[in-house]
Formats: C-alpha cells, structure tokens, sequence
C-alpha cells in the first residue's frame, strides 16, 4: 500500500482509544514475527497523565543536542500519523511511513492466517510495531518512548528500557484506568521494570505511595530546588539546585516548570552533559500546547482535555491575561469529563463559544450546553463557525482555542499559513 492507502487503513482499523485491546500478547507476536526490532534500541519510556508529552519532546531534544541520533514515539499526531515517528526531530517521510506499514501489515496478516493472534493489531499497535523498525533501522542511539494509555498493558510496554520517567498522574480515561488516583498509578507503574532505574515528577501522596512501592532505584524532581523562578507568558527561566542547571523553558505555562525539571533529572540520570541539557531544553519545541499562533489578536491553542490541563490552562490565563477581555472556543470528546472542564475554565473568559471537532467521537455543542448548565454559551457547529463569530475580535482581545486535540489540529491547520 502507499501513503495514503495505509493511512486509510489505519483510520478503517477505529478510533485507537475507543478500540484499544489493552494487553500485550498481540504486539509481542507480531514483533517477535518481525526479528524483535525493538531489542536493537535504548529506550527511554514516558508515562503520565498530563506532560509526558512535553517532557518526551524536551528529553529528546537534550539527547539530540548532545549529539545523539535520537528517536521519538509520541501520539496523538496533529495533522498527519508521520509525526507520532521521528528521526533527530522529524517526521518520518510518508514512503517510510507506507513501507513500514506494509511489513507490519504483511507480518499481521500471516500471523492471523495462522491462528497465532485473534485479530489485526488495532491502529496503535499496528504504528508501535512500525516505530519499532524504523528506530532499529535507521540505527538510533536512544529513542524516546511516550506510553498511549496507562502504562501496564500499553503497546509500548514491550521493551526494556534503560530508564523509566513517570509524569504527574491524575484523573483520565477512568473507564480503562480505574477511578481512583491509586487505580490509575498502579496502571502507570506498570512500565516500572526491575533493576532499571526511575525519575518521578511530584505526584499526588496517593500516587507517589503506589509508585514507590513499585521501584527502588527512584530520582525524584522534589529533590531539586528551583531557585530564581522567572515566568512570562511565553517562557520560564529559573535554576535548579543543588546541581546549577540553567534552565529557559521555551514551553509556556507554569506547568512547563516541573515538566522541565522531569525531563533534567531523567537526563542527568542518563549521565548527560549539563551543557547539553541546557541547551536542549531550550531549544525544545512541542506545538498545540499554549502555542501562539496569531499576535493580533492574539490567538492561542491548548490541547486541555482533561481536568488537570484544564486547571493549568486556567491558571495561565489568570496568571497573564487577568484583565483582557478572554474569549474561549472550546471542543471536546464525548468521554471527556466536560463538566468538569467548564466549570473551570468557562468562568474565566468573557464569552464562550462550544463547537465540535470534525470527529465521530466529538460531543455536539448542543449536548455541551446542557452539561454544564450555562445558558451563556454561544453554540457554533464547526471550528470555521467559531471563528467566524470570535472575527470581531479587537487587537487587545485573547482567544483561546482549547479542548480536544483534534480541534487544535484543525485550527493549525486553518491559521497557520
């Protein structure tokens, strides 16, 4: 198949998170099928609720600045499937996109010809496989891996890694995970293997009790002290002691901070030059995240999809913009916790409006309403629609863009020329 045939198969196999078949026999098979690509890599694997993302995209930089040939496996993608693979920093191309497809296509379908597994890996477990022999391929020092759901039983819970990162841990996809912050920890601490060595991020006391029981050789980012802390609304700049790392944080937000401290202390775990870490961190990028994408008005998207990202969203806005007139364009799932979501960031902006991104999953703005209970809101049925009614928007205005993903994908794609 090319390109656009496997992408369109991968999109046929269902949503990855609505159709997930948590567990690991499936992947093992078909890489076991395809010589184990995933022995021939070191790996550094991310797991979290909310930031394993931004800390997976400032680890890799770190490691790409001090000279590695690095990989990166992160999801969900913003506009097309070759981001979720990258080489020192970049997609993959669509043709090695397509071809490694086809190997772990043609692998699956023996497998399933001879009974050996029960079903065609589902659509994340079908691009793992693929990053797997892309990273083995193209001979890269280390690769960093972001878990999709959980931890446990997550497709990338297949190697060995030599170092393990856990994230923050909160409330998210509860009906895979469990709905207890204890639950969902213990699904996390699932990539936590023996005699490998672990950084953990500040956690709930609930979680960080979990995790601890789960690992012996721990970092932890408590352990450092962040001294001289300088926000701005585009950056943070503060220095971490008792080690004398320099940071600028490039990542907006005040909860890029301890992201930043997750990914130096994975890195100096690693035995990384300090050199090189500051360097890499500041040069790390990670777009859809409070990125900026317009300066009159401003026009800022956040990918906040659930409670803990909405709160960190919330406390931007009051950190920065208190006194601008906020306008908030918000999109969501359906199984999102909304209420919850708007109730937090609703409140903080002087006009509202709900739309829906151009997903079968997407809750309608009309249900939205009725969710949150706040007849104020302006209903749109598109993002294009949305914005058409934010077009008289003055230059000291401040929208927001927020919510799903896939609808800060869509308006990337409608804004960015």
């Amino acid at each position: 198949m090319n390109y656009p045939d496997s992408v369109h198969f991968l999109y046929a196999l269902g949503n990855e998170i609505k159709t997930a078949k948590l567990g690991l026999d499936r992947i093992r098979q078909v890489l076991d099928a395809l010589g184990r690509p995933q022995d021939r890599c070191r790996f550094v694997h991310v797991a979290g609720t909310n930031g394993k993302g931004s800390v997976c995209a400032m680890i890799e930089s770190v490691l790409r600045a001090g000279g590695d040939r690095t990989g990166l496996f992160t999801s969900p993608h913003l506009a097309e499937p070759t981001e979720r693979i990258r080489i020192d920093g970049r997609p993959i191309g669509s043709d090695e996109f397509a071809a490694a497809f086809n190997r772990v296509h043609a692998a699956s379908e023996e497998l399933l010809a001879a009974g050996t597994i029960d079903l065609h890996p589902t659509y994340f477990e079908t691009v793992t496989a693929m990053a797997m022999l892309v990273f083995a391929d193209r001979k890269t020092d280390r690769v960093v891996l972001e878990v999709g759901l959980g931890g446990r039983l997550d497709a990338t819970n297949v190697v060995s890694p030599e170092l393990c990162v856990i994230t923050p841990i909160d409330f998210d996809h509860e009906m895979y995970l469990g709905r207890s912050i204890e639950a969902i920890a213990g699904e996390k601490a699932g990539i936590l293997k023996p005699g490998v060595p672990a950084v953990f991020a500040r956690q709930r006391p609930e979680a960080e009790a979990v995790l601890s029981a789960r690992a012996t050789d721990i970092a932890r980012t408590s352990d450092w002290r962040i001294q001289d802390l300088e926000l701005t609304a585009r950056e943070s700049r503060f220095r971490l002691e008792p080690v004398g790392l320099n940071i600028v944080c490039p990542l907006a937000g005040e909860h890029q901070v301890e992201n930043a401290v997750t990914a130096a202390r994975a890195l100096d775990r690693l035995a990384v030059p300090r050199a090189a870490i500051e360097r890499g961190i500041a040069e790390a990028q990670w777009p859809g995240r409070l990125e900026r994408i317009s300066e009159r008005p401003e026009i800022i998207v956040d990918g906040a999809h659930n409670p803990a990202g909405a709160r960190a969203l919330a406390a931007y806005i009051e950190r920065f913009y208190n006194g601008r007139r906020v306008r908030l364009i918000f999109g969501a799932m359906r199984d999102k916790a909304v209420a919850e979501i708007g109730g937090i960031l609703f409140p903080l902006a002087a006009e509202v409006i709900v739309t829906a991104p151009r997903q079968s999953r997407a809750l309608s703005p009309e249900a939205m309403r009725d969710i949150v209970d706040n007849l104020e809101l302006r209903v749109a049925p598109d993002l294009e629609a949305a914005l058409a009614l934010v077009g008289d928007a003055a230059p000291e205005d401040v929208v927001f863009i927020t919510g799903s993903l896939f609808l800060v994908a869509e308006a990337r794609q409608i804004l960015i020329r």
